[in-house]
C-alpha cells in the first residue's frame, strides 16, 4: 500500500515569475459604456485585480496560510486509470466517537472551502456531534494528479473518493457536497451505499415529482400552490439557465478549446472564475486577498486549469452514472438538504425529496452556491442537526455517533 505523507504546498519561484511576466504582459479588451455585470465580469474590477494580482498579492502568504491546514497526500489506485497522487485535508477531531465526513468541492471551488467548517466540526462531542472531516483536492484540481485517459467520469471521482476514505480507516462514513461535491457524493451512496451511510448537500437539483414514481409528492406538488420563496427560486432558477449557464455550454461540449486560454493567460482564468464568484454567491464580501487565492490555486494546480473543465464533458456523456443519475432519487442513503436563496437551482421542496429518503432540511434567508465558504455555520450547525440526538441521521455510523465523554489517546 502507497504510503500517506504530510504534503507541503511549494510553488515554485520559476512559476511566480512566470506568472508575473504573463501579468505585465496583458491586453485588455475594451468595454461598453455603463456595461457593468450585464455583459460579464467588468474591466474596472478586471484591471484593478490584474494589477494588484501583479503587484501586491503575496502567494507565499496565503501558501503558509494553507499550510497550516492538516494537508496529505497518497497515492489512489482507480480501476483503468492507474495511480493518482491524492491532495487532502485531513482533521481528526480528538473525540474517539467523531463521525467521518468527507466533504468534497466542486468547479469554480477548492479544497479550502472546508478551512472555514474545520473548527466548527472537529470540536464538540458533548453538546453535539464532533466529526473526523476529510476533504480532498479532486483528480484534475488543485495538488492533486491529473488525469490522461479519456472516460473519467463520476462514477472515477466516487471510487477515487471511496478509497481514500477506506485507506484512512473509515469504512463507514458520511459526506457533505455542493456542485461537483454534491452529484459525485451521490454516486457513491449510489455504487457504495454499505459505507457511504448518509449525504447532506446543499446543491439541490431534483425534478417534478411524477405521479408514476413519487405519487405522494406529485400529489403534494399539485395540491400545493407556490410560496413567494417557490416563485423566487423559479426565478433565480430561470435566470441561470437563460443568464448565467453559457460557461456550461462551453465546458459540457469543447473543453479543450477553452483550456488553451486558460492554461495561457491567468487573466482569462480570473474573469472565468470571478465571475461565478460574484454571480454565484449573495452579495458574499469577497476581499481581493480571497479571489485570488482561489484563482491562483487554479493557476498553479498540478494538472493545469484546463484539466478542471472535463468533468463537464465525462458527466455529461456518462448516460449511466453520469449528472442526470445524480439528480434521481438515491435508496439506502439517508439525505439532508439546505436550500440557499441564490443557488444555481432553487426549486419547490416537493422537488427535492424526489432525490431520496430525506431526513433533514434547512431553508435559509441568505446565502447562495458555495455555501460551505459563505454560510460555514449554516452548514455546521445543519451536519450537527441532522447527525446530533434527535436528528434524522442520529448514529448511522455504528460506534460513532460524534458523542464521547472520554477523549482519544493522541
Amino acid at each position: 500500500m502507497a504510503p500517506i505523507y504530510q504534503y507541503t504546498i511549494r510553488v515554485s519561484d520559476d512559476e511566480l515569475e512566470s506568472l508575473a511576466q504573463k501579468l505585465s504582459a496583458v491586453s485588455f479588451p475594451d468595454e461598453l459604456d455603463d456595461a457593468s455585470w450585464d455583459y460579464g465580469a467588468p474591466l474596472a474590477d478586471i484591471r484593478r485585480l490584474t494589477q494588484y494580482w501583479k503587484d501586491g498579492f503575496d502567494w507565499r502568504t496565503e501558501e503558509a496560510k494553507i499550510n497550516g491546514l492538516p494537508n496529505y497526500r497518497t497515492a489512489i489506485e482507480v480501476d483503468g486509470f492507474g495511480s493518482l497522487d491524492i491532495h487532502y485535508v485531513h482533521r481528526k477531531s480528538d473525540v474517539e466517537k467523531a463521525i467521518p465526513l468527507l466533504f468534497s468541492h466542486g468547479w469554480p471551488g477548492n479544497f479550502l472551502e472546508v478551512s472555514k467548517l474545520l473548527p466548527l466540526l472537529s470540536g464538540g462531542g458533548e453538546e453535539a456531534p464532533s466529526f473526523h472531516v476529510v476533504a480532498p483536492s479532486l483528480p484534475n484540481f488543485g495538488f492533486s494528479s491529473g488525469v490522461t485517459k479519456k472516460g473519467f467520469s463520476l462514477p472515477q471521482y466516487a471510487e477515487t473518493l471511496h478509497k481514500l476514505m477506506q485507506k484512512l480507516g473509515y469504512t463507514k462514513y458520511v459526506t457533505q457536497g455542493g456542485d461537483w461535491g454534491c452529484m459525485i457524493t451521490r454516486i457513491m451512496g449510489l455504487l457504495y451505499p454499505d459505507h457511504v451511510l448518509a449525504s447532506h448537500i446543499n446543491m439541490i437539483r431534483g425534478g417534478k415529482p411524477a405521479w408514476t414514481s413519487h405519487p405522494l409528492l406529485a400529489l403534494q406538488y399539485a395540491l400545493t400552490p407556490y410560496t413567494s420563496r417557490d416563485r423566487s427560486g423559479l426565478a433565480r432558477t430561470a435566470w441561470f439557465m437563460n443568464e448565467g449557464s453559457g460557461y456550461r455550454a462551453q465546458q459540457d461540449t469543447k473543453p479543450q478549446t477553452l483550456g488553451y486560454a486558460l492554461a495561457d493567460s491567468p487573466v482569462g482564468l480570473l474573469a472565468w472564475i470571478y465571475e461565478k464568484l460574484h454571480d454565484w454567491t449573495d452579495a458574499y464580501p469577497w476581499t481581493d486577498d480571497e479571489i485570488l487565492t482561489w484563482v491562483s490555486i487554479y493557476w498553479f494546480s498540478t494538472a493545469g486549469p484546463a484539466a478542471t473543465l472535463r468533468v463537464y464533458y465525462e458527466a455529461r456523456k456518462d448516460q449511466a452514472l453520469g449528472r442526470v443519475r445524480s439528480e434521481q432519487y438515491i435508496p439506502r442513503v439517508k439525505l439532508g438538504l439546505a436550500r440557499f436563496p441564490r443557488e444555481l437551482s432553487v426549486l419547490p421542496k416537493t422537488w427535492g425529496r424526489t432525490m431520496g429518503p430525506v431526513v433533514y432540511e434547512s431553508d435559509n434567508e441568505s446565502g447562495g452556491h458555495f455555501a460551505a465558504w459563505e454560510k460555514p455555520e449554516v452548514i455546521a450547525l445543519d451536519l450537527k442537526r441532522m447527525f446530533g440526538k434527535g436528528g434524522g441521521a442520529y448514529g448511522i455510523v455504528k460506534g460513532k455517533d460524534g458523542y464521547q465523554g472520554t477523549r482519544a489517546r493522541l
